[in-house]
């Protein structure tokens, strides 16, 4: 037996891989390492598909794919390996889908007012989406060991269902199953029912979901999993409709012939189950060989960059025809690229990438033109027609993504859209006491009523709308044009609508309209024959005029769970963009944000992290008990939030808080033995596998965020042993790093950073005095990814001169604040003026003296 590998594909010539020789379970071990690396893409997030991984019985006891649409992972190859074997078949099947225009039953906002006939355990949580299902006629119980001791004492297979509140597909399974009472009641006898929220623990659904990436060859949300008592999967599948279809099974039967199985075949389930998990821990190790070194740093970007290029698309930018993503961490790799390699022609061409992309999403109706933020990707390769959803970790890297924009191209557009972000968050998903809740859902009841929920609802519009809104003549233009004829000009607004019926498979958008920048506003004065200044003028006008209609609108629903790693993206962007900008009250809210995290997402007693927390029924903030401790992710973006907060508002504390948490974070995820961070604590034994992210996504990766993290803090606490570590993590990566650079766009910074060493900026003075400030803006003006930035204001027991005794050298000249930049050992000569010092930091060309 051989493994072949076809157009990204990897096939075995043998179908029964579990039980052959250890040659084909080599071949195996491939295929798992590659569903594994597929099945990470929570950060990629979902997109609507009509595709099947789920399965079914048949009553011979082996398993086909039922149909089903899904909110699937996007990986960047839709091929993924299946697992065959006489028991266990799973072939994934596409059919188109059926009606399902549904409703979110009990999603938040808009569910019926009625009486409840039901109500379970999960009214008692606080996560959004499990109390979507507080009322469905399931048994239904959290993940945690009241669910685990009933599964062991009454001997049951569990039903482990996962999702997250704004999940469309999610809301379809309730709709249809989970509120159905004949389902309902064979799932409460034969099942212990666990519902999970991926959001809150994302370590257990990344465990199952490689496992139903690999048996299935596709994943996605809903995620349903059947598990034995001890919690080992031995079947998974995504969505299932409630009853048989044509030749599509329903999860009545799919739930009938599990029992079967189970009363009358489960040794056969249950080592199978073991044999592909046993594989899964092997398949999916990320060790360093000892002694090795990471790789080398040019060669590796240089590649990132080429396969970045490879799959550009020109035309409207972004990395797919579609439905395409922002990738933020793509863009971030270009601009990085850029930066070190600024004369030559790679190097160019990988910042017009960058910016034709940023350009064009700003453009596009994935920017929400009327109420600001980015929805979660567009479903064509124009930008236009989004999937509506509103995550809080696309607006936290976009908003960075843009600001650096602005530094390396001069453009004011791009910080524009940075505070046109940051303006959506801080007025729709921000929290009273300082916190950021987690996404707003693309689904809402249309504004002419009904009972059902619509994808985009709450952001289309017709023709009709714009015209009845925007009826005013615009004085000197062409025709005697009213507001609305440049308004529907300038945004490509269609009387019959302008959403293409392939981008509207459950006709919710017919007659709407996505709005979607088609002229420059320079073309649109011209068109009508007004100046370009009154254009602007009646585009702001009319989109406030909107802005102010969607007020009446019944919102979408809104998860309030505040997540500790999203929140701490979105602290990095306020810092950023704050400091970039100067503005002061970006910066107070970066503080609030800081403040937020320290005082509800940290328990100081345990020195732990805490991974949620929830706004209660009056508005404040509360907490479940025990409260859900923190993963890799929680602490590697916090640490980043609270330097990035540190560079902005030079205020030690932060920088104290991001020491303590790597060092907690080191204990409690480093792996001794091969080197990285596990996603999870290794000590929980009811995580089966211990995993190490190995993909940046729609969220980078802890690990790579960490690299990154253990390096900047090497700089700033003297800890040589974190610049090892860092290294030593690097290392672990070296294989993927160097055959596949492009799905660790953010690693590979963290290696350039390396390679190329950080330079420590110090500058001595007053702070807030103008010199200090002058000095403080000429950094903040340039897109410096390999730096660090530090304030000496004359405290001698300041954090930073305790801990890096070579600063006590550095002093002012002459009375006025002074700048010295070092790199190497080396330091340049001081510098007092600001302009000089943008030179020396754009091109090093200086005198230097040894450090």
């Amino acid at each position: 037996m051989h493994c072949t590998f076809l157009a990204g594909v990897n096939k075995c010539d043998n179908t029964s891989i579990a039980h052959n020789t250890a040659i084909g379970y080599s071949c195996w071990i491939r295929m798992l390492r590659l569903a594994w690396r597929r099945s990470v893409s929570k950060y990629s997030r979902v997109e609507y598909i009509r595709i099947s991984s789920a399965a079914f019985l048949r009553a011979d006891g082996t398993l086909q794919s039922s149909g089903g649409n899904i909110c699937r992972l996007r990986t960047q190859n839709p091929h993924l390996p299946r697992y065959k074997s006489p028991l266990l078949h799973f072939q994934p099947a596409y059919y188109p889908s059926s009606s399902v225009s549904m409703s979110m039953a009990s999603g938040g906002e808009g569910s019926s007012s009625s009486p409840h006939r039901h109500t379970n355990r999960l009214a008692k949580e606080r996560s959004p989406y499990l109390l979507q299902h507080a009322h469905n006629p399931v048994d239904w119980y959290p993940w945690g060991e009241d669910a685990f001791n009933k599964a062991k004492h009454e001997d049951k297979p569990i039903f482990l269902s996962v999702g997250y509140s704004t999940c469309h597909w999610c809301h379809v399974m309730e709709r249809e199953s989970f509120e159905d009472e004949e389902i309902g009641k064979i799932l409460s006898e034969n099942f212990v029912c666990i519902k999970l929220d991926r959001e809150e623990r994302p370590d257990v659904d990344k465990v199952y979901m490689t496992f139903v990436q690999a048996t299935s060859g596709g994943g996605g949300w809903p995620m349903s999993v059947w598990l034995t008592p001890d919690l080992r999967p031995f079947i998974g599948g995504t969505y299932f409709p409630p009853r048989d279809h044509g030749r599509r099974p329903g999860l009545k039967t799919v739930l009938t012939r599990i029992i079967n199985q189970w009363q009358n075949n489960r040794t056969a389930l249950e080592s199978s189950g073991e044999r592909i998990l046993e594989a899964l821990k092997k398949g999916t190790a990320v060790d360093a060989n000892p002694g090795e070194s990471p790789p080398l740093a040019p060669d590796i970007a240089k590649r990132c960059f080429q396969q970045l290029a490879h799959s550009f698309e020109e035309e409207y930018g972004g990395f797919r025809d579609a439905p395409k993503f922002p990738t933020p961490v793509n863009l971030m790799f270009l601009m990085t690229y850029w930066s070190v390699n600024r004369s030559t022609s790679e190097g160019i061409e990988a910042l017009q990438m960058a910016l034709h992309t940023l350009r064009m999403m700003a453009l596009g109706g994935i920017h929400d033109h009327v109420s600001q933020g980015f929805h979660r990707y567009s479903t064509d390769s124009s930008w236009h027609v989004p999937h509506f959803e509103k995550m809080l970790y696309d607006q936290a890297q976009l908003a960075v993504a843009y600001i650096n924009a602005s530094q390396v191209s001069g453009e004011r557009v791009f910080a524009d859209v940075a505070q046109d972000i940051l303006l959506y968050v801080s007025r729709d998903l921000s929290d009273k006491c300082g916190g950021f809740y987690s996404a707003e859902d693309a689904d809402s009841v249309p504004a002419s009523g009904g009972p059902e929920k619509r994808e985009g609802a709450f952001c289309v519009w017709t023709a009709s709308e714009v015209r009845e809104l925007l009826q005013d003549v615009v004085e000197g233009a062409t025709g005697s044009a009213t507001q609305a004829d440049i308004f529907m000009h300038h945004y490509g607004v269609k009387e019959q609508g302008n959403v293409a019926p392939e981008q509207d498979p459950h006709g919710e958008l017919q007659g709407q309209n996505v709005l979607i920048v088609r002229y420059s506003v320079e073309l649109t004065a011209a068109h009508f024959g007004i100046r370009i200044e009154k254009v602007q003028e009646l585009l702001a006008s009319a989109r406030a005029k909107l802005a102010e209609v969607r007020t009446s609108r019944l919102r979408p629903h809104l998860d309030t769970k505040m997540l500790a790693s999203w929140n701490g993206l979105m602290l990095s962007a306020y810092a950023r963009v704050g400091a970039v900008l100067g503005d002061k009250a970006l910066l107070e809210r970066a503080t609030e944000a800081g403040n937020f995290l320290k005082e509800h997402l940290w328990d100081a007693e345990r020195q732990t992290i805490l991974r949620s927390c929830y706004r209660g029924d009056q508005m404040e903030v509360q907490q479940i008990f025990p409260p859900i401790s923190g993963f890799l992710d929680d602490y590697a973006f916090i640490i980043c939030g609270l330097l990035d907060l540190y560079e902005a508002t030079l205020q030690t504390e932060w920088l104290q808080w991001a020491e303590e948490l790597q060092l907690r974070q080191d204990v409690l995820f480093w792996d001794d033995h091969g080197g990285g961070y596990f996603c999870s604590d290794p000590t929980d034994s009811t995580v089966l596998l211990q995993l190490k992210e190995d993909q940046d996504g729609a969220e980078p990766s802890g690990n790579s965020v960490s690299a990154f993290n253990l390096l900047r803090l090497s700089h700033y606490t003297g800890r040589q042993e974190w610049l090892q570590r860092s290294q030593q993590l690097l290392a672990a990566f070296s294989d993927r790093l160097t055959r596949v650079p492009i799905a660790l766009p953010e690693m590979v910074r963290a290696l350039m950073a390396q390679h190329y060493t950080l330079k420590q900026i110090v500058i001595c003075g007053q702070r807030d005095a103008p010199d200090t400030t002058g000095l403080l803006e000429a950094v903040n003006s340039l897109f410096l990814p390999h730096k660090v930035l530090m304030l000496l204001d004359n405290d001698a027991d300041n954090f930073l001169s305790q801990r890096l005794p070579a600063l006590a050298s550095m002093t002012q000249q002459g009375g006025v604040a002074t700048a010295y930049v070092c790199q190497d050992f080396t330091c340049s000569l001081p510098v007092t003026d600001p302009q000089e010092l943008r030179r020396l930091l754009l091109d090093g060309t200086t005198e230097i003296q040894t450090e």
